[in-house]
């Protein structure tokens, strides 16, 4: 029996768990409360065919389309093809999912050929996954350490994951070895002003990734959701309200989203994201309106109750008067690099759920298939373990790709003079590779966080070391994005508003410079 590390406690990190604990020893790390992470927060649904109208190779070309040239084909088809039985699991573990009579109910969201979106509590899908998975964890003999923060990824000598170092709740650090690490620990949405992102989204564990050498895929491509109800918080406001038929307005009343594309406001998140900031520029700035008054009060506040509840509590009736939205930083497309059974390319480092980057989503990820690859990437992780930690680390990432930056992020200690003020990256961050994105405003960007650094404590504080992750990858996200010089999916430039032939290709990250393979 092995022991195994999982950080991280979203439905990514609880799969893996629960799997692992079949066959090994497992701890469960994570920072804030069991049930706390993006996965409670995830309202739209998951996707797979279920259904006999529906297709894997459908939900494929789906996907597909949405990565806008970049989605590894490999990955894609294990995403989909695994998603049924994967389903059937989350029904054994007792999610409730939402009915339809004696069938499964389903929605359509964005870009996606069919209806195939299933939900749970109407839009309280990630609610109901995780605490069908806290129960199943809290019931197995796997050992749970909450408030307990990852600090860094324990190297042995033969260059191998061996464990983590964290700071638990009442501030001792502690190292806890294991013969396997998965990384589960969720994105980096905290990068930005405006995100629908839970205030533990701090990139901890792809930045520990990086420092402990792992290479890092994809990282200029972030998802910026189109609609965020435009208050304190940016509440996250489904794409699946859209699905139902809601319309997004300008200031003068006007829809204009079909002026954007034929989908209209089903068309791809990206182009919706850029639609509505086109729109709030044109209106120095001010939020458009969700016009969900169509659908009726009974229905929304039956379909969307969670949303329905948001909405009343920030003083709008959406039954009766369309809503403010703002597109706001949702989900990295980048991460940890990895192949399709979960694994970096640090021997003994696995990488599951947002953390990680297999390639499935390329530069745009097709609505509710989010949780989808959590699900099926954490189990092919598991079962990868199933037989032991493999002594010969095999990594299939067979993928197109040329090293960028390579120690770009680390040059910066000796010249950095200010410690980061983490609203002040978030602003900056929100500015220069937000939405919309230029070579003058990465550039100042970059010499901006050139001149930042970290705490100058002996003994940091967690905020003081969340905010040196975040500073770590925002130096990084933006060397990509001024490496891309094109538009791709998620990835706009003004100055390259194209996509480019010579940019069909993953940016990978490394340590040490690597060639193309």
């Amino acid at each position: 029996m092995s022991r195994v590390i999982v950080v991280g406690s979203g439905v990514a990190g609880l799969i893996a768990a629960l799997e692992a604990s079949r066959f090994h020893e497992v701890t469960v790390v994570t920072k804030a409360e069991l049930a706390e992470s993006n996965t409670a927060y995830a309202q739209g649904g998951i996707a797979a065919v279920v259904f006999p109208d529906d297709t894997v190779a459908e939900h494929v070309a789906d996907t597909l389309a949405a990565g806008a040239g970049l989605g590894n084909a490999e990955a894609v088809e294990v995403l989909c093809s695994e998603a049924p039985a994967r389903i059937r699991d989350l029904l054994d573990l007792g999610v409730r999912f939402d009915t339809d009579g004696e069938s499964l109910a389903r929605g359509l969201e964005a870009a996606h050929s069919h209806a195939r979106v299933l939900h749970a509590g109407g839009d309280a899908t990630g609610a109901e996954i995780e605490r069908a998975l806290v129960r199943a964890v809290r019931a197995s003999a796997t050992r749970v350490l909450e408030h307990t923060f990852l600090t860094d990824i324990v190297i042995d000598d033969d260059g191998r994951a061996a464990g983590v170092e964290v700071l638990l709740e009442d501030g001792i650090a502690l190292t806890i070895e294991a013969d396997a690490v998965v990384l589960a620990s969720g994105g980096a949405g905290q990068l930005f002003r405006h995100t629908t992102n839970p205030a533990v989204t701090t990139g901890d564990g792809v930045a520990a990734a990086w420092r402990a050498g792992a290479d890092l895929a994809d990282l200029e491509f972030y998802q910026f959701h189109p609609t965020a109800l435009a208050i304190g918080g940016s509440f996250l406001v489904s794409e699946a309200v859209r699905g139902e038929g809601a319309v997004l307005r300008n200031a003068g009343g006007e829809r204009f989203m079909l002026d954007v594309h034929p989908a209209g406001e089903l068309a791809p998140r990206d182009v919706v994201a850029r639609g509505i900031a086109v729109e709030m520029a044109a209106q120095d700035g001010t939020p458009v309106l969700l016009d969900a008054t169509g659908l009726g009060a009974e229905f929304l506040a039956r379909r969307f109750p969670t949303i329905d509840a948001a909405c009343r509590r920030a003083g709008f009736n959406w039954s009766r008067v369309p809503i403010p939205v703002t597109p706001a930083a949702h989900y990295w497309m980048g991460g940890v690099a990895t192949d399709t059974r979960g694994r970096s390319t640090l021997p003994g480092l696995y990488a599951v759920g947002e953390v990680a980057c297999t390639g499935a989503h390329g530069a745009n990820r097709l609505a509710s298939n989010s949780l989808l690859e959590s699900i099926v990437f954490a189990h092919r992780a598991a079962q990868d373990l199933a037989d032991g930690v493999p002594a010969e680390w095999e990594w299939r990432g067979e993928r197109m790709r040329r090293s960028v930056a390579a120690s770009r992020p680390e040059r910066f200690a000796e010249s950095a003079t200010t410690v980061v003020d983490r609203a002040r990256m978030q602003s900056l961050m929100w500015a220069a590779a937000g939405v919309h994105r230029s070579r003058e405003g990465l550039e100042n960007a970059l010499r901006t966080l050139d001149g930042w650094r970290g705490s100058d404590s002996a003994d940091p504080t967690r905020r003081e070391r969340e905010d040196a992750n975040l500073l770590q990858l925002a130096r990084i996200l933006v060397a990509s994005a001024l490496e891309r010089e094109e538009s791709r999916g998620a990835h706009f430039r003004s100055d390259f508003p194209a996509p480019s032939d010579a940019f069909a290709v993953q940016l990978v990250h490394a340590r040490e410079v690597t060639v193309p393979c």
